[in-house]
């Protein structure tokens, strides 16, 4: 999967910037400030219609401006000429100048995988924010999944109002609420089943990265959901989330929300039993991210056979020799990789070579040769 081109209008610092890439390593460097990131952001927003840097897309449209637009050419088993339209309160999607209705169908069509400075979130930050991430991956790789997740949603938000009702002592008509609850359940099934998938596939690969790249055994990623699965076929999770929700009624009543369901799933990176967010060093944190990246685009390139994007922002300057080796051995081949530093010295001279340069100055991103 290659991005050809892409056409950023008045997103973040920059009003109009039009970009022809390399099919195989791109690199943007310049002082930090000056855009970099936000060149990696628009490419990431224009895939999955919301940037990675925060739970809420805020500031994406240049300051005193209206409405942003991004536009990029994806090239894979064919060409496609995506587009997204952002306003102050909508958004708008085209595939070959046609709206799109369904943001599932859109977002299927471009892959990417970002490594950032706030990929360690992910173990540091909230069980939210490790939802963000597993739901983002998975509605690249699903539109069943991004459709489900979105029906399930819009049932939560009903049912949340329902139990407020009910808390309130307004009147509800209970078997409405009830077949609320059965369609919740059902949708909620396929979203564990698929979670349980994912994660399944992540560990196939993981523990063998994580290994080379510390030199330590027995790293594995733990799905939590928050009820009780022994089993994840369909009648075991439905009997489960069932159950919970029956039993703990007077307890929702009273907390006016839904609190079991995929909405209140974690997982945890740990080294053997050991929860790497509580007793994890700093390096070791940083290592299970970037053994989960790198697992991310072995899965991403066996289910979709085909590449995704590779995002990479100022990592090269955090990473040791041998991480660098590892990471490198991982993109190298037939993947096209999109990189920002502040500095081109921590760039291996093997991507050097082969790349295409911008650097970005005062607000100017202009292309440069390779000195040989």
């Amino acid at each position: 999967m290659i991005l050809k081109n892409i056409s950023i209008r008045r997103f973040r610092n920059y009003s109009e910037l039009d970009l022809e890439l390399n099919d195989k390593i791109n690199i943007f460097y310049g002082q930090n400030g000056e855009g970099k990131t936000n060149i990696l952001e628009s490419i990431y927003v224009l895939a999955l219609t919301k940037s990675h840097r925060s739970f809420i897309d805020n500031n994406l449209i240049k300051t005193g401006e209206e409405s942003a637009i991004i536009k990029g050419t994806i090239k894979k088993d064919m060409s496609y000429n995506l587009e997204i339209f952002l306003g102050k309160t909508k958004k708008q999607v085209k595939i070959d100048n046609k709206l799109e209705s369904k943001l599932a169908d859109y977002i299927e069509k471009m892959n990417v995988i970002i490594f950032s400075s706030e990929d360690l979130d992910l173990i540091k930050g909230s069980p939210g924010e490790r939802r963000k991430y597993i739901n983002l991956e998975l509605s690249q790789l699903s539109s069943n999944y991004y459709n489900a997740l979105n029906d399930f949603e819009k049932l939560l938000k009903i049912r949340n109002e329902t139990l407020k009702k009910i808390s309130n002592l307004e009147e509800v008509d209970l078997n409405y609420f009830n077949i609320l609850t059965d369609y919740l359940v059902n949708k909620s099934v396929f979203i564990y089943q698929m979670r349980n998938q994912y994660i399944q596939k992540l560990n196939n690969i993981c523990p063998k990265i994580f290994s080379e790249i510390s030199g330590l055994n027995g790293f594995n990623i733990k799905y939590k959901p928050s009820i009780e699965i022994n089993s994840y076929d369909r009648e075991t999770i439905k009997n489960s989330l069932e159950n919970s929700l029956k039993k703990n009624y007077d307890k929702e009543v009273s907390a006016k929300m839904t609190l079991y369901g995929p909405h209140r799933d974690d997982f945890e990176f740990c080294l053997i039993n050991d929860n790497l967010r509580d007793f994890g060093s700093q390096g070791q944190q940083k290592m299970a991210v970037l053994a989960l990246k790198l697992s991310e685009i072995e899965v991403f390139s066996d289910f979709k056979k085909t590449s995704p994007i590779i995002l990479l922002d100022d990592v090269f300057s955090d990473l040791d020799k041998m991480k660098k080796n590892n990471l490198l051995k991982h993109i190298k081949k037939n993947k096209q990789v999109i990189i920002t530093t502040n500095d081109l010295e921590s760039i291996d001279s093997k991507l050097l070579k082969n790349a295409k340069l911008f650097h970005i100055k005062n607000g100017a991103v202009l292309q440069e040769e390779v000195k040989k």
